[in-house]
């Protein structure tokens, strides 16, 4: 399948549509699913670079912990806009009208949604100028007792905002791109955000001390370029489907009444993510030099299979949901579902696992070098012990959240996240007294699963269950061979560790693959004497695109 080849529909019954075996489907999603993660690697791998890069220059310092209070003002919007309320009302609502209406209707749609969130969003961008100093204050007051620290946050804070507008017009973009089933070039684009940010890193750093700004600046120039990137990289895939920009604003069109009727409860539980974003920043701040850091650090590890995997599946199945949903076919969408979460709990439970076991080596050889050192190693690989758990709830409500905006049911994804924030918010005020700064990490992920579990739970009710047996049975195969691996990386790693030396980069690598590699030899087996079908789906999709390489590159026969 090329890359940008569109997916049918598959494991569906009713008027006009093809009834294909259930296992089909399941490839069919892993493949999907294994498109974009591969797209997606790139962007992780990208920006696993990008964090050894920023660690090397800055450190856990205090310029480094300006910077990320700074990205998160603006960052904001990538939570509702990027991967939440507006991609998960768009696209139900684009592939209706794409579906029912043809893509004319659907390229009007798109215009109006690009304009109006253009036209929002640059306000927020303005206002948000105008107000740095008491809203950066409001977030990181403590940094007020650091001499330039809370001045040098503001500035990044005002230099990084117009990157707000750039990344929600790249997630319409995006949206309508995956509403076509064009997946992979989407999935590709948030690698142009840390190319941009690498570069900026290596060209710009050494050069702004001279223009007589701090070094960091660079990097707040890298974040706007990147946003720039990300659109500009979609925009050439869209305009080959037929798509033109025009510069009208039809307020009165029933699809975009439709998204922004969707979107409002999803910006309430965004002003409710962002009290929790607040509370959690505040507490972090007050725990000195570096703690910002160390989080940022260890979130940004434990995201890397939520992106590759959670972000993937979920992504792939929400087109099938949308029009699974628009047919009222909730045996189609009891299958997507399913078969979404066994293939999220075969990838993410062992990566948990294996995050959790192997947490000080990849810390280790990952930014340990230049002004990062053994001590900012340590506390980051506790932290990421901590967070490690919540992975599998992050990546559970990215495959649930859609369910529901498939559904048009946007008030309970709300709901159940303004629950999960107080349980966060309250996790974190007693956690953070007895843990520091790691207590912040736990209560996240406990929290996140309490979010996965209570949505999960809810969308069941809602579609008449999930194929409960085979996820269950599933799930107790799934861990226990996780279990497994755990175990044997965990022997693999204590035992290297007393016998083998891991000074040097290279020293390190070899004891960190040898140990993954011991993970999953034991993994497999394990998979293949408990049957696991999961395991031999992701198995079979990643032979079956090595495959269409192998053709691609021998050309015709």
């Amino acid at each position: 399948m090329a890359a940008d080849e569109p997916l049918h529909d598959v494991g569906r019954t009713g008027p006009g549509s093809t009834v294909t075996p259930i296992r089909s489907g399941g490839a069919r999603l892993a493949r999907s699913a294994g498109l974009i993660g591969s797209a997606t690697l790139v962007s992780r791998v990208l920006g696993l670079v990008r964090d050894q890069t920023l660690a090397y220059l800055f450190g856990a310092g205090n310029a480094m912990d300006a910077f990320n209070v700074a990205f998160r003002i603006p960052n904001l919007v990538r939570d509702l806009f990027a991967e939440g309320a507006m991609t998960a009302a768009f696209v139900p609502t684009f592939t209706k009208r794409l579906t029912i209406d043809g893509r004319e209707r659907a390229w009007n749609l798109g215009n109006a949604v690009l304009n109006a969130l253009g036209l929002v969003t640059g306000v927020l961008v303005v206002a948000g100028i105008v107000g740095a100093e008491p809203l950066t204050a409001l977030f990181a007051a403590s940094y007020a007792g650091v001499p330039g620290k809370l001045e040098l946050t503001v500035f990044l804070t005002r230099l990084m905002l117009p990157f707000l507008t750039l990344v929600a017009l790249a997630a319409v973009v995006m949206g309508m791109l995956n509403s076509l089933e064009r997946f992979f070039v989407p999935a590709l684009s948030p690698a142009m955000f840390n190319v941009a940010m690498i570069a900026s890193a290596v060209l710009l750093v050494p050069l702004m001390p001279a223009l007589g700004f701090p070094a960091i600046t660079a990097i707040a120039v890298g974040v706007v370029a990147g946003g720039l990137g990300q659109l500009a990289l979609q925009w050439p895939a869209l305009r080959r489907e037929g798509f033109r920009y025009e510069a009208h604003l039809d307020l009165k069109d029933p699809g975009l009444r439709e998204i922004l009727t969707l979107m409002g409860p999803g910006t309430i539980g965004l002003a409710a993510t962002q009290v929790n974003l607040f509370v959690n920043t505040v507490l972090a701040t007050g725990e000195g030099t570096g703690a910002v850091s160390w989080l940022n650090y260890a979130f940004r590890l434990m995201y890397l299979p939520i992106g590759l995997f959670g972000v993937s599946i979920a992504t792939a199945a929400l087109p099938s949901l949308a029009r699974d949903a628009a047919r009222d076919q909730l045996v189609g969408m009891r299958e997507t579902v399913s078969r979404g979460l066994r293939l999220m709990m075969m990838l993410n439970v062992p990566a948990a696992v294996g995050l959790m076991v192997l947490a000080s080596p990849i810390v280790r050889l990952i930014f340990e070098r230049g002004r990062f050192t053994a001590e900012d190693t340590a506390a980051t690989a506790a932290a990421l012990l901590c967070y490690a758990p919540g992975l599998l709830g992050y990546s559970a409500v990215k495959i649930a959240v859609p369910g529901f905006y498939a559904l048009h049911d946007a008030r309970t994804p709300v709901t159940i996240s303004i629950a999960s924030m107080a349980v966060n918010v309250s996790l974190n005020l007693m956690l953070v007294r007895v843990m520091g700064y790691r207590g912040l990490a736990l209560g996240t992920a406990v929290a996140a699963i309490f979010n996965a579990t209570t949505l999960l739970w809810l969308l069941r009710r809602r579609l008449g269950g999930f194929d409960d047996r085979r996820l269950a049975v599933a799930l107790g195969k799934i861990g226990t061979a996780a279990g497994g691996m755990g175990l044997a990386v965990w022997l693999v790693d204590g035992a290297l560790q007393a016998s083998w030396p891991t000074a040097s980069f290279w020293g390190q690598s070899l004891h960190l693959l040898a140990s993954i590699g011991s993970g999953i030899v034991s993994l497999a087996i394990a998979a293949r004497l408990l049957g696991i079908q999961e395991f031999a789906l992701a198995c079979q999709g990643i032979m079956d695109r090595f495959a269409r390489r192998r053709r691609a590159d021998s050309g015709p026969v």
